[in-house]
């Protein structure tokens, strides 16, 4: 057996299969983008609810405060709005806030009428995009 024999082994196929598993690749990439934009997934990114942490206390009969603890990035404070399970509810010094809330500012939710027992307040936020996710909520306990 001659030595030149046995390093010159027929490598011709390895090449094409080489290029076919790398088509394979890059169609199965390009098809998941692709996917994942023709599901809508890719116009969610960006429009998550803010993470936020609000202590709440009763003022007196018609009002509330959530005063804002922490937050994971800036709330402004036209995408709040709230909802009340029994009566008309609105924040009533947004006004006064400035557009983006920090900690400890505070929040004074009234009522049309008196607090009933049981009667659950929820802070919600809305994107441009219409989506709205409660992002704190409070229950009136007499």
């Amino acid at each position: 057996m001659k030595l030149s024999n046995l390093f010159n082994a027929d490598d011709r196929g390895v090449s094409p299969v080489i290029g076919v598993i790398l088509m394979v690749a890059i169609t199965v990439i390009l098809a998941a983008v692709i996917g994942t934009f023709v599901l809508g997934l890719g116009s969610q990114v960006g429009n998550n609810a803010p993470q936020a942490s609000f202590d709440w206390d009763s003022g007196n009969m018609s009002s509330v405060n959530a005063t804002l603890q922490s937050s994971g990035s800036a709330i402004s404070t036209s995408d709040l709005n709230v909802t009340s399970s029994q009566s008309s509810v609105n924040i009533s010094n947004r006004g006064s806030l400035s557009d983006k809330l920090s900690a400890g500012d505070t929040l004074r939710i009234e009522s049309v009428s008196d607090w009933n027992d049981g009667q659950k307040v929820n802070l919600v936020w809305s994107s441009d995009s219409g989506q709205s996710s409660i992002i704190s909520s409070w229950t009136y306990n007499a």
